[in-house]
């Protein structure tokens, strides 16, 4: 028995982001990591700037009995564009491709059926709430997107 599908849920959301063709290129990290600026485009798993967690989780007996609990969270995500240059619009555009690109791992496809339930971990997932970020350093312009994948599962 587990108290929680957070690990499992986790582990499989980086598997198929990894796995994701729309993604190449784009570096995908477990929980935060030290700053690359060579990655120029870079999507976090389990870690947003100014976010206290990385997940955010409730629990709740099923039904009378206690026999089974349902537990809903939401995963902290952050996807991130930058560049050398200053055009501020074409990093909104990369930022905003790459979090597509995680929303359209999350459907179902054929090759894919098992893409919402993060490989059978939860009932479903889907990517929720978004705050988009844009800043102009001396390295050049940056765009970042926080995110959240939330989760329904039964345990």
């Amino acid at each position: 028995m587990t108290t929680s599908r957070v690990p499992a849920a986790v582990d499989a959301l980086l598997a198929i982001l990894r796995a994701s063709p729309a993604l190449a290129g784009v570096s995908i990290c477990d929980g935060p990591v030290a700053v690359n600026l060579t990655d120029r485009r870079r999507l976090y798993v389990g870690w947003a700037p100014g976010s206290e967690q990385a997940v955010e989780l409730q629990q709740e007996f099923a039904s009378a009995g206690a026999r089974t609990r349902d537990e809903v969270f939401s995963i902290a995500c952050y996807a991130e564009a930058r560049a050398g240059d200053k055009d501020m619009a074409l990093r909104r555009t990369a930022v905003f491709a790459i979090v597509a690109a995680v929303e359209a791992a999350l459907r179902a496809t054929v090759a894919a059926p098992e893409a919402p339930t993060l490989n059978g971990t939860v009932l479903w997932s889907e990517l929720t709430t978004g705050n988009l970020t844009q800043e102009q350093t001396q390295d050049g312009a940056l765009a970042g997107l926080a995110f959240t994948v939330s989760c329904r599962a039964r345990i």
